[in-house]
């Protein structure tokens, strides 16, 4: 059984242990805030995108572009956007339970972050690139990623390619999401709760002249499409790191705290017992001597 002195340590490491991640989930709630507001930002311009590829759909014949084609799959490539450091509760092992449920025989894989770096050097898969990307990554250094995946797509080294990332939800829910990249099939396109379907299938920018042509515009406009699709998710990915880190730090400081309380309240007892005992003995001396 503990004495009191192994319990006073006990609640020192624990305190210490309690502000570190005190500390820690201050600094993952401040980048917390940023990366959300760059994750949310990004999504009305991406929508306003999306509406404009739509209407491109529909006046042009996707199948004259080489991003547009659906092939046979035979070599699937999946971009893995992971953290780089942990404390951030399950983020990364729901990541990884989803990367498992591809075959290996059939996929390659391209990576952005060190935590996906080691699963797939764990599960001995095979790796093709590896980005290192900073806390907050510009668009300029995500167009690599992007420009990679399509490269390999376009050269028919690969059929499809998927982004495997965590989406931003809020603050508590973050979720693991396969994505395709390429090819493209369709173009989200929100409808808000009060349209009807009656105005489902109706170019979204009617009204509007492309110059020179459709085809060209939609020519320039897909490249950039997929380094916009793969820096948003990029955004989403950090948004949810963060988020997820200051929730596992806070409940690691709570807990602390929680564990402190029940120690001391321990200790209490059993020093209330060690006192208790000590004045039995005096008693009992005393009426000893007496006697």
């Amino acid at each position: 059984m503990a004495n009191t002195q192994d319990i006073r340590r006990r609640i020192k490491s624990i305190r210490n242990t309690a502000q570190i991640t005190k500390a820690m989930q201050m600094v993952a709630a401040s980048k917390m805030r940023k990366a959300q507001q760059h994750a949310l930002a990004g999504r009305p311009y991406a929508s306003l995108m999306n509406k404009v590829l739509v209407s491109l759909q529909k006046r042009t014949d996707p199948r004259l572009h080489p991003l547009l084609h659906v092939r046979e799959l035979t070599k699937e490539l999946v971009l893995i956007i992971s953290t780089d450091k942990g404390l951030a509760g399950a983020l990364n092992t729901n990541l990884f339970r989803e990367a498992a449920n591809f075959d290996p025989a059939k996929t390659v894989y391209v990576v952005a972050g060190k935590k996906a770096r080691q699963f797939i050097a764990r599960t001995k898969r095979e790796l093709l690139a590896d980005f290192e990307l900073k806390d907050a990554p510009t668009f300029v250094e995500t167009k690599p990623i992007a420009k990679f995946c399509a490269e390999k797509f376009l050269k028919h080294e690969v059929d499809k390619v998927s982004v495997l990332y965590t989406h931003f939800i809020n603050t508590i829910d973050q979720r693991s999401v396969v994505q395709t990249l390429l090819p493209i099939s369709n173009f989200d396109l929100p409808k808000k709760h009060e349209e009807s379907d009656a105005n489902e299938g109706v170019d979204p920018m009617l009204g509007y002249v492309f110059e020179p042509t459709a085809e060209a515009v939609l020519d320039m406009m897909l490249p950039y499409y997929i380094q916009y699709q793969v820096f948003q998710m990029i955004l989403d990915a950090r948004a949810s790191e963060h988020s997820a880190r200051m929730v596992a730090m806070k409940n690691a400081t709570d807990n602390a705290n929680q564990f402190i309380k029940d120690l001391t309240l321990e200790y209490n007892k059993m020093r209330q017992a060690g006192i208790t005992t000590e004045l039995l003995e005096i008693a009992t001396a005393q009426m000893a001597v007496g006697s």
